[in-house]
């Protein structure tokens, strides 16, 4: 939780009605493998600036259309808060790097849980905006590391996953003990 959310309790309230739209562990459509997006309209931008404002909401770097139900290769993600968002459709990974790091991640789909997931240092990804013009995407570090997070999202692959045995196994007790 941010420390914004916790000086603000209107904040706090936000975060948590936006977490309320956030799909948790254990529901199926997290598991399944998005669709490609092929109508670019403004319902597609309607359904981009909605996921932009609750991943805000939900003081999150990233979020994918999965995540809130939707099974369609969508992902938004900010790095800092005076950036701009960005959004990327149906994309897929064109180069990454063999040198991979690992570092802690922490989901919305999981809770305050966190643990270590190796990713590429680097990767360069092709897709599309929501007008259905193409990007691509030269990233590395943690930008780097949000984007694959979120694909992984578009292809039914949570953080669990990625970990090390040891650590999934002490999450899920974690996630136990606080349900």
């Amino acid at each position: 939780m941010s420390s914004r959310a916790l000086a603000d309790p209107d904040l706090e309230q936000r975060r948590l009605a936006a977490m309320r739209q956030v799909r948790q562990l254990g529901d199926p459509v997290l598991r399944i493998p998005a669709t490609e997006v092929t109508v670019f309209d403004d319902a597609l931008r309607e359904e981009v600036a909605r996921m932009e404002l609750i991943m805000d909401e939900a003081h999150g770097a990233g979020l994918a259309a999965p995540q809130l139900g939707a099974l369609r290769r969508i992902l938004v993600y900010r790095l800092r808060d005076d950036d701009r968002p960005r959004v990327l459709i149906n994309p897929r990974v064109a180069w990454s790097s063999d040198e991979t790091e690992i570092d802690v991640e922490g989901c919305l789909s999981i809770g305050e849980i966190t643990v270590e997931v190796p990713r590429a240092v680097a990767l360069h990804v092709e897709a599309l905006d929501d007008d259905g013009e193409p990007v691509r995407l030269e990233a590395e570090g943690f930008e780097a590391r949000v984007v694959q997070h979120e694909m992984d999202h578009l292809d039914g692959i949570l953080i669990l996953d990625r970990t090390t045995k040891e650590q999934r196994r002490e999450a899920l007790r974690e996630l136990r003990s606080q349900a």
